[in-house]
């Protein structure tokens, strides 16, 4: 009798592509693929690469920029970690390690070129997508502008789609230089998510918006 096929999350967790590049960076560390997705999710995260700390934990946005990103969208971790909620899609699976300086490596092109138009045909077609940070932007938008400038027009895109920033806490000064984000997109995307919540019977908590 023939197998059928593992499903997709499982042939991404299993994937092992880039075993060597990893062995040659600083952190020397074995590729551990985290695929967080779902069929028909009304939330999309299109992320950059899960860091150090998720990689350890094994779910994504596990560390303090997964609070301040959760912050933003206005829910909870549990919600967050519902996949059949959101899904989180990064533009490489694994962390992609340090460099000798301990500087974040870029996620390896051969994760999306390998896995990225399946899994976005599984998802399917979110209610409301979020494109966290530079390399995301690039991937699902194909825009090369700065994203303090994509941020700027953000009604361009909205209420379906909303471009962030990276969540890390290192962003911080770029968020007093950019008060749009927290004044005007911070809001929209809340309200956005919240809509998604009471049409799926989710309850999200109350908050109080202010400029970071």
């Amino acid at each position: 009798m023939t197998r059928s096929p593992p499903p997709l999350r499982e042939e991404i967790a299993a994937c092992r592509l880039c075993a060597d590049r990893f062995a040659a960076t600083a952190t020397a560390h074995r590729p551990r693929p985290i695929p967080w997705f779902a069929r028909d999710t009304p939330i999309l995260v299109a992320s950059q690469a899960p860091g150090m700390r998720v990689h350890v934990a094994g779910k994504p946005f596990w560390d303090r920029s997964g609070a301040r990103l959760r912050d933003w969208m206005g829910i909870t971790e549990a919600q967050f970690h519902d996949r059949s909620l959101v899904s989180v899609l990064p533009t490489a699976f694994c962390f992609p390690g340090y460099d000798a300086k301990g500087s974040d490596l870029p996620p390896p092109p051969v994760c999306w070129d390998t896995w990225h138009a399946r899994a976005l045909r599984e998802i399917g077609a979110p209610e409301v997508t979020l494109i966290v940070g530079g390399y995301a932007m690039k991937r699902h938008l194909g825009l090369h502008a700065p994203v303090s400038e994509v941020i700027r027009g953000w009604r361009d895109h909205a209420p379906g789609v909303f471009v962030l920033p990276h969540p890390s806490w290192r962003n911080t000064a770029w968020l007093r230089r950019n008060p749009v984000f927290g004044a005007e997109v911070v809001p929209a995307l809340r309200a956005a998510i919240a809509t998604v919540l009471r049409r799926h019977d989710r309850q999200g908590p109350p908050h109080s918006v202010t400029s970071r």
